[in-house]
């Protein structure tokens, strides 16, 4: 063995050398820098192997979420929406905390979910009424149905009273068209 190192290491240190003295079990060096070409099979193969990965884990992620809602409210979907003072007669108010608009006329306040009836997409506050920009929907100023394809009027929600002197809305709890808290 030592006689082999002793040979290499002269071979080496020739001046003129003009090949490579290679030993058993070794190999060139240009062998071992030559990439070897991958099958175009191979290559499709582990492709489409890490593609279906890639989407099992955002499905996966995607499953995870669902049982956590998207909107976290208050306690039992009670929301704290200010001081009767705070609102002027008269007035309409988007609450984006209870997605709702919070109206106050000359008999009360009442509140109007915000929410669509046909996909759950926020509707915006119109002239006429509310209109959802997702297909279209037309809501009058009560909330009902003027165009579809929303099935259902926008349902009127619970406000009410907290012991400490602010309104709160339940986003939980629907009440019949009409019905009003008086202060």
């Amino acid at each position: 063995m030592h006689t082999v190192r002793l040979l290499r290491h002269e071979v080496s240190n020739r001046r003129y050398h003009h090949g490579t003295l290679l030993f058993p079990g070794e190999t060139r060096m240009s062998e071992l820098r030559k990439p070897q070409p991958v099958p175009r099979r191979d290559f499709l193969g582990k492709a489409a192997t890490w593609t279906c990965g890639a989407a099992l884990v955002v499905t996966a992620g995607g499953i995870a979420r669902l049982p956590f809602p998207a909107v976290i409210t208050g306690e039992a979907g009670k929301i704290k929406i200010g001081r009767p003072d705070d609102f002027a007669p008269e007035t309409v108010r988007w609450m984006p905390a209870a997605r709702a608009f919070l109206f106050r006329d000359g008999e009360g306040f009442f509140a109007i979910s915000g929410v669509c009836t046909h996909l759950g997409c926020i509707v915006s506050q119109s002239p006429t009424g509310f209109d959802c920009p997702c297909h279209g929907s037309k809501f009058g100023l009560q909330g009902e149905v003027k165009k579809g394809p929303a099935p259902s009027p926008l349902p009127w929600l619970e406000v009410a009273m907290a012991p400490d002197g602010q309104l709160v809305v339940d986003v939980q709890k629907q009440v019949s068209a009409g019905t009003k808290f008086h202060v």
